[in-house]
């Protein structure tokens, strides 16, 4: 019986041998595939990298492009201004070169409106999204009440471009404003 299990362990132990040796190349096979897959997802990801920056090439060509068409169209409007402007300074004489300048103005204005160019308006209060704060003066008014536009704000296309400066009013405070009427009146009675 020695024997037989002596046999019996020499083919177990061939029959492991085997399946290692079997297990061996298998796993061999298997990484020599995983090593072309990632070869071959590394170029693809090579190729799609180049096809990302060759579209933002294209697109920021494309913009270039874009904005200068829209300059050329925008100074091809704005030429004949250029040429009213020579023609009035070649005849600087009085009334009629007043009239020419307003009537170049109101041209290149109307042009600007045509692209979406607007003032902002100063009529209301104080709004910080459209105006800039220049001065405040006390005032009987209430706070924060646009009293004078020092520059025209302009929007376009519903974006500030530029906001509108202003004067606003600063309230004063009711002991003040009962002192300076009467400084007034006691200046009247003066008179």
């Amino acid at each position: 019986m020695k024997k037989n299990t002596k046999k019996t362990e020499k083919n177990q132990e061939n029959s492991e041998n085997q399946e290692n040796s079997e297990n061996q190349e298998n796993s061999d096979s298997s990484i020599e595939k995983l090593k072309q897959e990632n070869g071959e997802l590394i170029n693809h990801l090579q190729r799609l990298q180049a096809e990302f920056e060759n579209y933002q090439k294209r697109t920021a060509s494309r913009y270039q492009r874009i904005t200068n068409l829209a300059n050329k169209e925008l100074i091809k409007k704005i030429l004949p201004i250029l040429d009213n402007f020579a023609l009035a300074f070649q005849n600087k004489k009085g009334e009629d070169f007043v009239k020419g300048v307003e009537m170049i103005f109101a041209n290149f204005y109307s042009i600007l409106e045509e692209a979406g160019l607007k003032k902002i308006d100063c009529q209301n209060k104080f709004n910080p999204y459209k105006h800039e704060v220049l001065l405040t003066e006390e005032s009987d008014k209430e706070n924060d009440t646009i009293l004078q536009e020092l520059q025209t704000g302009y929007i376009l296309n519903e974006e500030v471009i530029r906001p509108a400066k202003v004067k606003i009013a600063k309230s004063c405070s009711k002991n003040k404003i009962e002192e300076e009427n009467k400084e007034r009146n006691e200046k009247i009675k003066l008179d």
